[in-house]
């Protein structure tokens, strides 16, 4: 089913307006949503997209403007006003309960009963079995969430939505942290729910995901509308000229001499692959990428080495001397940080400032007789701020309130005052938009040039091509291969050759 564009449209935002205190993060959007199509809304981080989105599922209530449902002006208090409408939100920020187990999750507040107070769990497994089948996801509906992979918990989440039956679906980055293959299994369900007459909206980064999935782009450029884009004329230039006002420099790998060995892990064994070692090094001067698909072990590899987790085996060497890693304060004190694969709940303290988050790592630097050392936090921050140009009024500013590209920078701020020699990197630039991605490279390879060795995971293969000097492909827990700039197999389709356990 093909939408008709001079149909009336199931979902409508006129001159819609929003405001936080004194920031205005929205200023008179409009915005139309027809059944049988899918909308991608684009923009930089702080462009207003999930403020749009969250004003028409009932989160926020919008300061001007109006809603408009079927064509009737509606008023949406809550979100559940908004599903009883019809409209389902999935969105960037993962909200499962980790104590309960999937079906629980799936329908929670909404659950089928057998009589008075008693949940109809044969029902719960039975709706949720077929939701997890509909995303090819093999796994019992009586999985607790805590013992799933991110990717995982992202598509419960979807499959959260997709039990709501809902008319209107609102996807915001929902691709973010799902595997090359999740992600088809994805685009294949919502092209049939469009097909049978959903409306899906889509907020994304990529470009290439929303080239192919998109039948209309809307794209929002500090909390305006800033155009629109039909099937037809959709192009990653068209879109990021519209995104940011002006063309884009594309980042290029910088090219350079790397130097001794910084990193040297030998046969290191993690919890889920108690039998498989892993050895690697890591060069001063060199971005290493690995990659691979989701639970492949390359997120347990990085915990193991900075001492998150317990590993079973193997040895560690940081500038050829042997370390022992117990404790991430053990890592820090040998020179390494580590930029998580969760920013918000393990990179940053959302609720503090920018200065005192930068603070966090070391504190005893900033201390002198049992006194902080304000001043010197505060010049740290604002040397923070302005070498890794985080957008920001005040180095007081909570971190809640920064765009995702400014929140990542100050988790790599709060490392620069103790100058590491070595960064692990875990999704790097998840979740951004493409000015502050290259914002981000620009970083990594002042970081290398300066004599750091970086190794950066991504699930993004154009990133890990662009950014890296040679990859490791990692596959069921162990280095499947390994891809130097220079090789004929450095591409797309040498790297997923090996992540899918090929030679």
């Amino acid at each position: 089913m093909a939408a008709d564009p001079d149909s009336q449209p199931l979902l409508e935002a006129r001159a819609i307006s929003k405001r936080f205190g004194g920031v205005l993060a929205l200023e008179g959007v409009s915005a139309s949503f027809h059944a049988g199509e899918i909308v991608a809304v684009m923009g930089e981080n702080g462009a207003g997209k999930s403020t749009l989105m969250k004003c028409l599922a009932g989160v926020h209530q919008p300061n001007e403007g109006k809603v408009v449902i079927d064509g009737e002006l509606t008023q949406i208090p809550d979100v559940r006003a908004a599903e009883n409408l019809g409209i389902a939100f999935i969105h960037q920020e993962l909200n499962l309960a980790e104590n309960l187990n999937i079906g629980a999750n799936v329908y929670l507040g909404r659950e089928p009963r057998i009589l008075g107070p008693f949940f109809n769990q044969r029902e719960i497994r039975a709706r949720t079995r077929k939701l997890l089948g509909d995303l090819e996801l093999d796994i019992a509906p009586d999985t607790l969430v805590r013992d799933l992979s991110i990717g995982h918990r992202q598509m419960v989440e979807i499959a959260k939505a997709l039990s709501q039956k809902a008319r209107i679906l609102i996807m915001d980055e929902p691709t973010s942290s799902l595997s090359l293959h999740e992600t088809r299994v994805l685009f294949r369900l919502v092209k049939k729910l469009r097909d049978e007459g959903m409306c899906i909206v889509f907020i994304s980064h990529r470009m290439a995901e929303v080239e192919e999935i998109a039948d209309r782009v809307i794209v929002l450029r500090d909390g305006r509308n800033s155009g629109e884009l039909g099937r037809e004329e959709i192009s990653r230039d068209r879109i990021i000229s519209l995104m940011v006002g002006r063309k884009l420099v594309v980042h290029e790998k910088a090219g350079g001499e790397t130097g001794e060995v910084l990193l040297e892990v030998r046969d290191l064994r993690v919890a889920r692959f108690p039998d498989v070692p892993v050895s690697f090094e890591l060069r001063s001067g060199e971005v290493v990428g690995m990659a691979g698909l989701v639970g492949a072990g390359r997120t347990e590899v990085v915990r193991a080495i900075f001492g998150i987790d317990r590993s079973l085996g193997g040895a560690v060497r940081v500038n050829g001397q042997p370390v022992s890693i117990k404790h991430p304060q053990d890592a820090i004190r040998a020179g390494l940080a580590l930029v998580p694969e969760d920013r918000k709940a393990q990179g940053v303290i959302l609720n503090l400032a920018i200065r005192d988050n930068v603070a966090m790592v070391g504190m005893n630097r900033w201390q002198q007789a049992g006194f902080v050392k304000d001043r010197q936090i505060d010049k740290r921050a604002e040397e923070a701020r302005e070498s890794l140009r985080i957008q920001t009024p005040s180095i007081r500013q909570q971190v809640s309130m920064l765009s995702g590209g400014n929140q990542q920078k100050v988790v790599l701020a709060k490392w620069m005052p103790l100058r590491p020699r070595i960064f692990l990197l875990d999704e790097p630039t998840r979740g951004i938009d493409v000015g502050s991605k290259s914002e981000i490279y620009e970083v990594i390879d002042q970081m290398t040039s300066e004599g750091a060795a970086v190794l950066a995971i991504s699930s993004e293969l154009e990133e890990v091509l662009r950014i890296s000097d040679r990859v490791i492909v990692m596959h069921e827990g162990r280095v499947a291969g390994e891809v130097s700039r220079d090789d004929p197999e450095f591409s797309e389709e040498g790297i997923m050759q090996l992540a899918t356990g090929g030679e």
